[in-house]
């Protein structure tokens, strides 16, 4: 059910008083608030921007493995309560906020990333302050190993940016030097799953 409601979220993306209204009907008349800009990214992918102490019980309903955290700063108390509580593992990668930071950032986006890849920390969710510069960056060089073409991976960053697009992140995210990671991508196929309906997804396998 939470599955179907990430996906309502992701593609309705409505006013939040709306989204309120779609969470509390889906799960038993209980208020899940999602974390500010909020999507889908591939099954078991998620991104955000830093979830707040009332979207927690959102991101428990997604029963996250892990969280990967872009921002420098320390989690705050109850976050780090809600990650220790929950068995989820906290991988933190931090990105200074400014326009210069994350042209020196091509070793922490790609270690970011191999935890991205690797299905056996799914569910998880990536999030920076608001979901925008840093998380974009890092899901369009995801989409570049997805070979997505750069218009697509372009409109995916300004949606979620909005008036805030910078063009210096996807001139970063073109000159990303994807054969970099292609060791671990090797590791990565595309398997279709039967749950009602074909959903195409990431597997890691191991390398022999």
């Amino acid at each position: 059910m939470i599955l179907e409601l990430a996906a309502v979220l992701e593609e309705q993306r409505q006013s939040p008083q709306c989204l309120r209204t779609l969470a509390r009907s889906a799960v038993e008349d209980v208020m899940l608030l999602p974390p500010p800009n909020f999507g889908v990214v591939d099954r078991g992918i998620y991104r955000s921007g830093f979830p707040a102490a009332d979207s927690l019980p959102f991101l428990e309903a997604l029963e996250l493995r892990s969280i990967v955290c872009l921002c420098p700063d320390p989690y705050s108390e109850e976050n780090a309560e809600f990650v220790r509580s929950h068995g989820i593992r906290l991988f933190q990668f931090g990105i200074e906020g400014s326009r210069e930071s994350i042209n020196d950032s091509s070793y922490t986006i790609m270690e970011a990333l191999r935890v991205l890849l690797d299905a056996r920390n799914h569910p998880i969710l990536i999030h920076c302050k608001r979901g925008k510069h840093r998380t974009g960056c890092v899901v369009g060089c995801f989409r570049r190993l997805q070979n997505w073409c750069m218009t697509s991976v372009h409109e995916e960053y300004v949606k979620f940016a909005s008036t805030k697009a910078r063009p210096s992140d996807m001139v970063f995210i073109e000159k990303f030097d994807i054969s970099q990671m292609m060791e671990c991508v090797f590791g990565i196929i595309y398997r279709y799953h039967f749950s009602g309906h074909q959903a195409r997804r990431l597997v890691y396998q191991k390398i022999s």
